[in-house]
């Protein structure tokens, strides 16, 4: 299973994963953003299953990351790994310059995964999530891309 471009087809499969993963998934409408120019998206099909995926809003020469979901059913099998590096990849052929992204404090294997990246943390977010509240960490990844 390889990472691949997120295209429309991939949206239904793409939702269910969201409500598989999130507690505050994204619809299928919203995900359609990351067709769009403005944005990117990335998934890892099994078939007509998604088991895993990331998104990235592109606006003025920088890089948001959405989301970034694995399926239970896939975990630890590098699946993370492989949309993060398709995503970075992305954002280096657009010529970004940095790569931002919140995620929840307690989520440690996700912090490990961006740190792996090069993503160090730039500030804090007090009761940014609920469901249950929690600070989100604000972290970054400088590419030196075009500004």
């Amino acid at each position: 299973m390889t990472a691949q471009r997120l295209e429309k087809e991939h949206l239904a499969a793409v939702a269910a994963l969201e409500r598989e993963t999130f507690k505050n998934p994204w619809s299928e409408q919203a995900l359609a953003l990351l067709c769009g120019e403005m944005a990117t998206g990335v998934v890892v099909m099994d078939g007509a299953r998604a088991a895993a995926y990331g998104g990235m809003m592109c606006v003025a020469g920088e890089g948001q990351i959405t989301n970034i979901g694995t399926s239970p059913d896939y975990r630890r099998r590098g699946l993370g790994t492989a949309v993060m590096a398709a995503l970075i990849a992305e954002a280096q052929a657009r010529g970004l310059c940095e790569i931002s992204l919140e995620v929840r404090e307690s989520n440690v294997a996700a912090i490990a995964l961006y740190e792996k990246f090069g993503f160090r943390m730039m500030g804090k977010r007090p009761r940014f999530y609920t469901n249950p509240t929690e600070t989100a960490f604000v972290m970054l990844l400088a590419l030196g891309g075009a500004e």
